[in-house]
């Protein structure tokens, strides 16, 4: 199974370091890849349009006849569908009192500190849109991974675990690849779309009182494209506790048997209580869809392999999910 890095994956940070230099971007790349671990794996690629992302779909493929002698066949010919993807604009604004600020030690240190909350905070934002994101509820995102399979009939590869009520979260399952599951920034973007403007020393304006403020301007415009649904899974209605409708494994290996390539290349991505779960089972020795990894994380932090795919921790998967059917 092929060990998902940054240098054979076109993920942010690796774009960062491609384009020319504008602000903190790469520094910014670094940042988000930090604590989110699912930013970690994902591609970006320029969208072909401003605002989204037009993909094609092969929808049909001709199957072809078999003929008998002094007898012909009907033509035939494929069919495609037409899907566009959206991008969302995630903005803040940041404001400190100038005074505040010139008084502490290190100015600079302290608006750094300030602005590297912000980026934590947006970068959590964005990945909790790469799971639940809906432009039914909500135009302004981007559609997430489990609004796109929101069923059990949804797709073969959504599997129930049994679990009811309100009280539920789910393993995501992403086949990242340019001709599969990707991100993407606006066209023509030189900063991917994630950009930090410090706007420096404004005057602010309150309830007809002003005073002087060093603000800072916040901004990540993206979107999730899902070429090949078929490159996407999940492990729906996991009970977080008690000892029945807990996560499956068989249910797991059904899935990405139904992946392209057998679930090659792909990245499992969970929270806390089922990736606590699974480093359980993988104390049973006997347990072989289990492996340890050691230094083989962006930062060299070991990660656990289920039948060769990276699992990863995601805080943005809640343990509040409603059960779908």
């Amino acid at each position: 199974m092929a060990v998902l890095t940054a240098a054979s994956q076109l993920t942010l940070l690796e774009l960062a370091k491609r384009k020319d230099p504008d602000g903190e971007l790469a520094a910014i790349a670094e940042v988000l890849n930090d604590t989110n671990e699912i930013l970690n794996d994902a591609v970006w690629l320029e969208a072909n349009d401003t605002f989204g992302h037009k993909i094609t779909r092969r929808s049909y493929l001709p199957a072809g006849s078999w003929r008998k002698l002094n007898a012909g066949v009907s033509a035939e010919a494929s069919k495609t569908q037409e899907v566009y993807e959206t991008i969302g604009m995630l903005e803040s604004y940041a404001e400190a009192d100038k005074d505040l600020v010139d008084s502490a030690p290190n100015p600079k240190q302290f608006r750094n500190q300030e602005a590297a909350a912000f980026i934590e905070g947006m970068s959590q934002t964005l990945a909790t849109t790469i799971i639940y994101g809906s432009t039914v509820t909500t135009p302004e995102k981007f559609d997430g991974l489990a609004l796109r399979m929101p069923s059990l009939a949804a797709t073969t590869n959504v599997i129930g675990c049994g679990g009811t009520g309100s009280d539920l979260t789910s393993i995501y399952m992403v086949g990242w690849g340019p001709n599969k599951v990707f991100m993407i920034y606006p066209k023509g973007s030189k900063t991917m779309g994630i950009k930090h403007t410090d706007l420096g020393e404004e005057t602010k304006v309150a309830s007809s009182t002003m005073y002087q403020v060093y603000r800072d301007h916040f901004q990540f415009k993206c979107g999730l494209v899902v070429k090949d649904d078929r490159c996407i899974g999940r492990v729906a209605n996991i009970e977080d506790d008690g000892t029945s409708n807990l996560f499956d494994e068989d249910n797991l290996i059904t899935i990405l048997n139904r992946m392209p390539g057998a679930g090659r290349n792909v990245v499992l991505y969970c929270n806390a209580t089922v990736q606590s779960q699974m480093e359980i089972a993988l104390k049973d020795k006997s347990n072989v869809n289990y492996t340890p990894g050691r230094g083989e994380g962006l930062s060299g932090e070991p990660i656990v392999r289920f039948r060769g795919c990276p699992v990863r921790r995601v805080d943005a998967i809640t343990i509040t999910e409603a059960a779908i059917s």
